[in-house]
């Protein structure tokens, strides 16, 4: 029998107690961040002027000289065909050099797996790690996507609520409290997407001392590593606890670092076991990466810092901008992040506070009427397993930060 995607052919799949789409699938939450920016532009795109906080990357040009190195590579011959599926040899070469020098920790080349982006270093890394029904520690706020990657594994995410009184940082003692005979891993993120968050070297140290001692997997998401302010130190846990590097996956890529969220290159890092099984999977859900990027990502991470340090200065300009700017509007606060290109701002003074025709009981109804009466994109705390939050990113100019909290001031003014 033959049954079509037509009008009517759910009635048929109902009729036959079959479900149309796979339970794990269909359990799938959209990213919030990609639906708002996504309307954003729709409303840009029809003539309103929007100001977005709501993506979270540069607002920079992708580095000359990288640029470059993809026109190069795509008049070469070489690079029209299929390439080895973990990356290419020199890039993977390349990735394991620079994290030496960035982070102290010594890898080799084939614990590299080249992905498309490092959203795919994170499917990758629960994919091969979490079983059916694992616990996998999330502590909240966390970037959107990582609880819905530990659900399309199978495994069940347990969140663990931090906010302003520990700078938004976990504790060993909440770890513990939380930790039972099925905890999986742990999901550690510093610098943290959404709140800026870093943690101290201490700090560091004694969260992995914790994993280590209870034999937990870390997934560290080391995306924003070069974005730190105020002496704020990045530390990759495993070159904090050494003895973890038999337990540690890493999750990195150039988006960040070298405005390059377009060209989708990011990297797992792992014990070789686990990125062979991982580059298995990678194989039959993509196999390589497209070899442009990837000779793009080659010049990038060969090359120096020096555009990423230009980057900061900027950033750190309106890190202190945004922050000031937000403490100023009405029924809004925010702690000073000290990390990445975000501020989480807290506006839970406004709710039962009517604005736009609505009450306001949440942070998803506030940034739905900012959007639509003010023209300003932020993205909910719901997003991030933190209602009663708006993030904004500052990865775009300082004028359109002060017009976009100016409005934000002005419509909560009344």
């Amino acid at each position: 029998m033959v049954i079509s995607g037509t009008k009517g052919a759910p009635d048929v799949w109902q009729s036959l107690g079959v479900e149309r789409l796979s339970k794990r699938v269909a359990a799938v939450n959209e990213s919030v961040t990609l639906a708002i920016d996504a309307k954003a532009k729709a409303l840009k795109a029809a003539g309103e002027s929007v100001i977005s906080f709501g993506a979270g990357e540069p607002d920079f040009p992708t580095p000359a000289y990288i640029v470059e190195a993809a026109v190069v590579a795509a008049r070469d011959p070489v690079n029209h065909h299929y390439s080895p599926t973990p990356g290419l040899p020199e890039l993977r070469q390349a990735v394991a050099d620079k994290t030496k020098r960035d982070s102290g920790y010594q890898v080799r080349a084939s614990q590299v797996l080249i992905t498309n982006g490092g959203k795919q270093a994170v499917d990758h890394a629960c994919a091969t790690i979490v079983e059916e029904g694992d616990e996998v520690i999330l502590p909240a706020p966390y970037w959107t996507t990582y609880p819905e990657l530990v659900r399309m594994a199978g495994g069940i995410p347990v969140e663990l609520s931090t906010d302003e009184s520990t700078d938004f940082k976990i504790t060993v003692e909440q770890l513990e409290a939380a930790r039972t005979p099925r905890t999986k891993a742990l999901f550690f993120v510093s610098p943290s997407n959404p709140t800026g968050a870093v943690y101290t070297p201490d700090e560091v140290e004694a969260v992995g001392r914790w994993c280590l001692e209870h034999g937990i997997w870390v997934i560290a998401d080391e995306i924003y590593e070069h974005l730190v302010f105020d002496g704020a130190e990045f530390v990759s846990i495993v070159t904090a606890v050494p003895e973890l590097a038999d337990t540690t996956l890493i999750i990195n890529g150039v988006a960040k670092t070298y405005a390059m969220t377009g060209w989708r290159v990011g990297w797992l890092i792992g014990p070789s076991d686990v990125i062979k099984a991982a580059a298995n999977r990678h194989s039959h859900a993509t196999s390589n990466v497209s070899n442009i990027p990837q000779r793009a990502a080659l010049a990038a991470v060969s090359g120096d810092l020096s555009a990423v340090g230009e980057m900061r200065v900027a950033f750190d300009r309106r890190r202190r901008l945004i922050v000031s700017l937000i403490n100023e509007v009405q029924d809004m606060s925010c702690i000073v992040p000290r990390g990445a290109f975000y501020a989480f701002a807290n506006v839970q003074d406004v709710f039962g506070r009517t604005l736009g025709g609505r009450k306001i009981t949440s942070s998803l109804e506030l940034a739905e009427v900012l959007l639509d009466e003010a023209r300003v994109a932020t993205v909910p705390g719901e997003a991030f397993g933190a209602p009663g939050y708006l993030r904004f990113s500052y990865a775009l100019s300082d004028d359109d930060i002060t017009e976009g909290l100016e409005r934000i001031a002005k419509f909560l003014a009344g």
